[in-house]
């Protein structure tokens, strides 16, 4: 039996204006749903509200129970789920896989959470017992991107609901099945009760009425560096916590020493996976200029070999970009860089939604495709003279997310990574890397810092309490 039935979807049905869920790859109509109103988000919080205090009551080890099956149901609806996330997202099936064998493990690594100790029993100057204990925040808003749907909302999710809290999530509205419906129905089916979970889809005005409602504490925010600076301010205005994880512009340096014959598939891997549509994308190719010219010919002759296509109906590397208004500004991107003296190495080119891999060379601090988060399929290359300049480059930058060092000495590249502000480093690997187990977060431009995994979590989405306790009534001196 199938695990969502589109007339299920969303069980009472926002006031919003009716919207087609659409394929990508052809345009093709998958469903309908409708968008959450600000009153939606009104009443939605108060349910949650209401369910939140029984749930922080219940045994931890049946909200652990409800976590696990869920991650169960995840391999169990694996190929139900995977071709919502190719056809909605237009995912390929090897990225999808990735998305659920990673929403698993979020789901199995927050039923531990359930079971932590959550305080410390503290010194008192007077008879008492005195200790802290983290509480349930209450009732968490998670908003969430189209690019990797599911993880992106799976991972506030799951350890909310893990820690006792309830959620309001809004999805991106273009995947809003693959990332929201989809959660909700395993979530269900793994028997969490009714109203922990709103999936509310909407757009920037749904998502300001999220933050501003002063029933909904915690905000965990996934998307871009501009929207995010919005959700933080409303946030700020309400006196709530928001956690931010926002755009990248992510370098992979790579140093003299390299193999270049290992580091091409790694350095077209970091660019192109998913249309470059991750925030961690490797958006800027910083090459020593001994290596420079031949890594550019083999980038590009890598990304020529590449197929790009519908990924449900083909074997094919990448599939399309979101929606059009993506591709303009990714075309638009590639064009104003080579307008501003850019040499196109491969790619540049679209039919319907599919942009070919692209490989942008001879860029320098006034290329917009260089200088921007792109999130898109283009990998801009420079070259640098030193370890001196590579860090310079690589620092050169708002945004703090990820970063890649490609050398034959781990230790040379170490070193080199503490000279660079950055959330993520991965030495002789591309900067697109992902595990419940990790903390994750950026710097700067690209967030608020790690939050995600662990003691991340449990701080995320609970409150620290101080209690004490006396054998018999305080007294003072009036």
């Amino acid at each position: 039996m199938p695990l969502l039935d589109p007339t299920t979807w969303q069980p009472r049905a926002p006031a919003g204006d009716e919207y087609a869920v659409i394929e990508p790859a052809t345009g093709d109509t998958l469903g309908h749903a409708r968008l959450a109103t600000a009153e939606d988000i009104a009443s939605a919080a108060e349910a949650a509200l209401v369910a939140q205090r029984e749930w922080a009551r219940v045994p931890h080890f049946v909200r652990a129970g409800v976590l696990r099956r869920a991650g169960d149901l995840f391999s169990a609806h694996a190929g139900e789920l995977r071709e919502w996330l190719v056809r909605e997202s237009g995912s390929i099936p090897g990225k999808a896989d990735f998305e659920l064998h990673v929403a698993a493990q979020e789901c199995y690594e927050a039923a531990g959470l359930a079971s932590r100790p959550t305080g410390h029993v503290l010194p008192s100057e007077v008879p008492r017992l005195s200790y802290t204990r983290r509480v349930p925040s209450g009732v968490v808003g998670v908003i969430a991107p189209f690019n990797a749907p599911l993880i992106l909302a799976v991972r506030s999710v799951a350890p909310a609901l893990a820690l006792g809290n309830a959620v309001l999530l809004k999805p991106d509205p273009r995947t809003a099945v693959c990332g929201g419906f989809c959660l909700a129905a395993v979530l269900a089916e793994a028997g969490l009760p009714e109203d922990l979970l709103h999936v509310l889809p909407g757009g920037p005005e749904t998502g300001q009425a999220l933050v501003a409602d002063p029933r909904v504490p915690v905000i965990s925010f996934t998307g871009s560096t501009a929207a995010g600076r919005a959700v933080g301010e409303t946030a700020g205005r309400h006196l709530k916590r928001a956690h931010l994880e926002l755009g990248g512009n992510s370098a992979l340096i790579v140093l003299d020493d390299a193999d270049l014959d290992a580091v091409i598939t790694t350095a077209a891997w970091g660019s192109f996976f998913h249309q470059g549509q991750i925030c961690m994308t490797t958006g800027r190719h910083l090459v020593h200029e001994s290596l420079y010219e031949e890594y550019v010919e083999r980038l590009a002759a890598r990304a020529d070999s590449l197929t790009v296509g519908d990924p449900h109906r083909a074997r094919v590397h990448l599939g399309p970009v979101i929606d059009r208004d993506q591709l303009a500004r990714v075309h638009g991107l590639v064009e104003s860089s080579r307008a501003d003296g850019a040499r196109l190495a491969a790619g540049g080119s679209y039919e319907h939604l599919f942009y070919r891999p692209t490989v942008l060379a001879d860029v320098d601090d006034h290329t917009p495709a260089y200088v921007e988060e792109v999130f898109g399929p283009v990998a801009p290359v420079r070259p640098f003279k030193g370890v001196e300049e590579a860090a310079d480059l690589a620092a050169r930058s708002p945004y703090g997310l990820s970063l890649g060092i490609v050398t034959r000495d781990a230790a040379r590249g170490l070193e080199l990574a503490e000279r660079i502000p950055t959330g993520i480093v991965h030495i002789n690997d591309q900067t697109v890397n992902d595990e419940a187990v990790a903390p994750f977060g950026g710097v700067a431009a690209s967030g608020t810092g790690a939050r995600f995994g662990g003691e991340a979590n449990l701080e995320a989405f609970t409150d620290l309490r101080w209690t004490t306790v006396r054998a018999d009534v305080a007294t003072y001196p009036f």
